[in-house]
């Protein structure tokens, strides 16, 4: 299933490098020298995860069926597809990602969703006509929760 999930994503304009940006971005400050092949192994980690696999393909899966105005009645297409700012859902399943991995992970996604940086801010901009209403969040979960791993693997033993 991790294939089938790069695979996807891939599809939807998002590569695993993007990803790692965005760890980077959240980390930077906090790990010196990060070095993006550990950090690379620790998206890869997060994608492995059975629970991330089922929420980037459901809200993927809801995102394209959306864009293609078969997900269900019109006001429900009609907020998903703008992606209305009190329509919480695909923050909820972000959430799940971010569970677990942890309060840091949480933390970091709140801060990455308000600040949207790189991939995450195309993926918010809907200019291009394509419903990335939940796989904006789910991105940012996921480098949440690898920012979460990296911050944990930094902690020295006393």
């Amino acid at each position: 299933m991790y294939e089938e999930c790069v695979n996807l994503l891939n599809e939807r304009g998002v590569l695993v490098s993007d990803i790692v940006d965005c760890v980077v971005y959240l980390q930077k400050e906090f790990v010196k020298n990060i070095d993006r092949d550990e950090v690379t192994e620790i998206v890869k980690g997060v994608l492995n995860k059975r629970e991330v696999q089922h929420a980037l393909l459901t809200g993927i899966n809801i995102d394209i069926q959306t864009e293609n105005n078969k997900f269900g009645s019109e006001r429900i297409q009609n907020i998903i597809m703008t992606d209305e700012g009190l329509y919480g859902i695909d923050e909820v399943l972000a959430y799940g990602i971010c569970n677990l991995y942890g309060s840091i992970a949480l933390t970091n996604y709140g801060y990455i969703d308000r600040v949207k940086p790189g991939i995450i801010a195309k993926l918010n901009d809907a200019t291009d006509g394509k419903c990335h209403t939940f796989l904006d969040d789910i991105v940012g979960a996921i480098a949440a929760a690898a920012a979460s791993k990296l911050a944990h693997s930094q902690i020295k033993e006393i």
